[in-house]
């Protein structure tokens, strides 16, 4: 499917060149890109997904989640601004494909999946394909992976009204967090936060959006 994944990334680029003034960029990096170009996502949905595993779209992947919209998965891993060798943490494993394009950028990646049939199936699909730099863990992942932290960045891939300073403290100074922020039925915003010099984040809104929202134990 490598001509279809071609075809995917093309249409992204066109989407970012569009929306370049909310995303203050108007091209993808070119290791999300090659990212984008290699990870087989038709290995991440269901079999009967798979004829549309390159429509840009998300897909439900069963438990009543879904596996984000490719343009989001490229947006976000930009926002992140991540280097080879970072580490990352993420939210919501789901079915792998984000770690995955994250993993395929060099990045070490510590992702969390409270449904535990999804973390299983994601884990058994990453390390089928290789990729090594991922480690999936069931379980809340409002609580983060504290033996794991500081974090260069983290990713959360489900709507929250806020953040649990507990996920915060794992964030290392000058670290980004790109979560999109908002009640279900409300308007969601996709958020990027920034550690200011006194560690408080400084929040900036960039695209409205629509995500499942997290589940597991919220704290303030």
């Amino acid at each position: 499917m490598a001509e279809q994944r071609h075809r995917l990334v093309e249409e992204i680029q066109a989407e970012v060149r569009a929306a370049a003034r909310e995303l203050g960029f108007d091209r993808l990096d070119p290791r999300v890109e090659q990212a984008l170009r290699t990870v087989p996502r038709e290995r991440f949905v269901p079999e009967s997904e798979r004829a549309l595993a390159y429509v840009d779209s998300p897909l439900p992947i069963g438990e009543g989640q879904t596996i984000s919209q490719p343009y989001i998965v490229a947006i976000m891993s930009q926002l992140l601004d991540v280097a080879p060798g970072d580490r990352v943490y993420e939210l919501g494993t789901g079915s792998g494909y984000q770690a995955a394009v994250l993993a395929a950028m060099d990045v070490e990646v510590y992702t969390v999946e409270i449904v535990p049939e999804l973390a299983e199936r994601a884990a058994k699909t990453l390390a089928s394909l290789g990729y090594d730099r991922v480690r999936v863990r069931a379980g809340d992942g409002w609580l983060g992976w504290p033996e794991a932290a500081p974090f260069d960045a983290i990713i959360v891939t489900a709507a929250a009204p806020h953040i649990p300073r507990r996920l915060v403290d794992q964030l290392a100074p000058d670290g980004r967090l790109v979560i999109p922020m908002g009640a279900p039925d409300r308007v969601q915003w996709l958020a990027v936060f920034m550690r200011d010099k006194g560690g408080e984040l400084v929040r900036r809104d960039l695209l409205p959006v629509r995500f499942v929202p997290v589940t597991g134990a919220m704290e303030p």
